[in-house]
């Protein structure tokens, strides 16, 4: 599902380069062009899970959605209703996916201290300096970040379940 995250970084890399198409606009090592990079990496995942799941549903629902005479939005507002809690998979599952990059973003971004250095690269950054202990800090406080993110998720899924049954 898409392109290799160096593929895709090198494909930026030249599009914004000085003599790319879009060189002109002065994004190379900056933080939009590492936002850039990540969308092009991500919505292709969030894409395909997400029609897949809306696909599924529209099969589900079909025939119910037809015999009630659904006009287009309503039955894309129920199916995207329904799948809701599918959806929110996906979007976590892309957020998984941004967090792991390293190699698109440091090549758009040049990993600027302080100015476009993300987490995984300074761990990758901080392991390669043989700087262990920052490095499991660090990657102690990407994983700590992302099991609050999906406690919260679970949280509210069973809180909805409670309230709307």
């Amino acid at each position: 599902m898409g392109l290799p995250p160096v593929v895709v970084g090198l494909l930026v890399y030249l599009l914004l380069s000085r003599a790319g198409p879009l060189g002109s606009w002065g994004l190379l090592f900056t933080p939009p062009a590492m936002v850039i990079a990540q969308t092009i990496l991500i919505v292709p995942i969030i894409a395909a899970l997400t029609r897949q799941f809306v696909e599924d549903a529209w099969v589900e629902y079909r025939e119910q959605l037809q015999s009630l005479r659904s006009s287009w939005l309503h039955s894309t507002l129920t199916l995207l209703w329904d799948t809701r809690w599918s959806l929110a998979t996906v979007l976590l599952a892309g957020f998984g996916r941004a967090a792991a990059e390293v190699g698109a973003v440091m090549i758009v971004g040049g990993n600027i201290e302080g100015v476009t250095r993300v987490m995984t690269t300074a761990i990758a950054l901080e392991t390669s300096k043989g700087d262990l202990p920052l490095a499991l800090g660090l990657g102690l406080v990407l994983i700590t970040l992302v099991m609050a993110l999906n406690m919260l998720a679970h949280a509210t899924r069973q809180w909805s379940k409670v309230r709307f049954g």
